[in-house]
């Protein structure tokens, strides 16, 4: 028996969260499946992008391995278990943010995690802790009735993480949501990655996905398309060109482009750096959505 083979086995399913195998599901008196044989698997610590536009099988994909859709067919296991065998004991351990808020409206935001925290036999992370982490201590006391929409999204994803789950089920996370709030959502997800923590983000917000993705699915018609890293196929598919603004003698800004091949023999480009202040250099590389585009034909809407 090859030993080295074994252990290798044995440390991928011990770091191996979700695996999907063959997945498939149609909703009743549908006649197209929502999901056509999908396969992947998700490892413990990565964020793992799932991207498509809407109706491509994303959330029912996530609905699976929630355990809030029954009669799937395929293998879907959650640690090695389908999620409907877990029982209880699963929702001690994963945390779920979705897409639409749904809170106690006549409830403060404080007491809304303070019920939620009441529901766990784990233990939970102290409800102002949390809130102040989302930028919601201010309104703590408030009724959530009056919340803006961007608040109770906020929220939302603060009752996610309120008994710290080893899986965190996020589905687009920082929609409707300012800069500054959104990227107090994308820190937290971050650190929860740094912490080994688990992360199953589903979105059609590709710069979202590009930020915080280890790996990126492209899922359309209930397909997966596309699968890997969000920066080699962004590479694979960049112009290899280089794009310099800078001042020239009168003040003016200009605008000149290199080819990267080449970069430190070019004597114009050298010219540029020493002669004039440079204001931006930018490689001429392709975004995840012109990824998505010429990998399926298919906008993001």
């Amino acid at each position: 028996m090859d030993t080295t083979a074994s252990a290798t086995a044995s440390s991928t399913v011990a770091t191996e969260v979700i695996r999907v195998r063959g997945l498939t599901y149609r909703y009743p008196k549908s006649a197209e499946p929502a999901v056509r044989g999908m396969d992947f698997s998700v490892s413990r610590g990565e964020i793992f992008g799932f991207l498509g536009p809407s109706g491509a099988g994303k959330s029912t994909t996530q609905k699976i391995l929630i355990g809030l859709l029954r009669g799937h067919g395929g293998e879907s296991t959650v640690w090695g278990k389908d999620p409907l065998a877990w029982g209880p004991d699963y929702y001690e351990r994963i945390g779920v943010s979705f897409e639409l808020p749904n809170h106690y409206q006549k409830l403060t935001g404080l007491e809304n995690l303070q019920f939620f925290a009441s529901l766990y036999s784990v233990d939970t992370v102290d409800p102002m802790t949390l809130l102040r982490a989302v930028g919601l201590a201010d309104d703590a006391n408030t009724r959530v009735g009056k919340y803006s929409k961007g608040m109770q999204m906020r929220l939302t994803f603060a009752r996610s993480l309120i008994n710290d789950p080893e899986l965190l089920f996020l589905d687009e996370p920082t929609s409707g949501l300012d800069p500054v709030n959104a990227r107090k959502v994308k820190d937290i997800i971050l650190d929860m990655k740094a912490r080994g923590r688990t992360v199953f983000l589903t979105t059609h917000d590709m710069v979202t996905a590009d930020e915080l993705c280890d790996r990126v699915a492209f899922v359309v018609d209930g397909r997966i398309v596309a699968m890997d890293t969000p920066t080699e196929p962004k590479i694979a598919r960049s112009q290899r060109r280089v794009r310099v603004e800078y001042r020239a003698a009168n003040g003016e800004l200009e605008v000149s482009e290199f080819d990267l091949d080449g970069l430190a023999d070019d004597p114009v480009f050298h010219d540029v750096l020493r002669h004039h202040r440079v204001e931006t250099i930018h490689s001429r590389e392709a975004t995840l959505d012109d990824v998505f585009v010429e990998t399926t034909g298919r906008w993001l809407t």
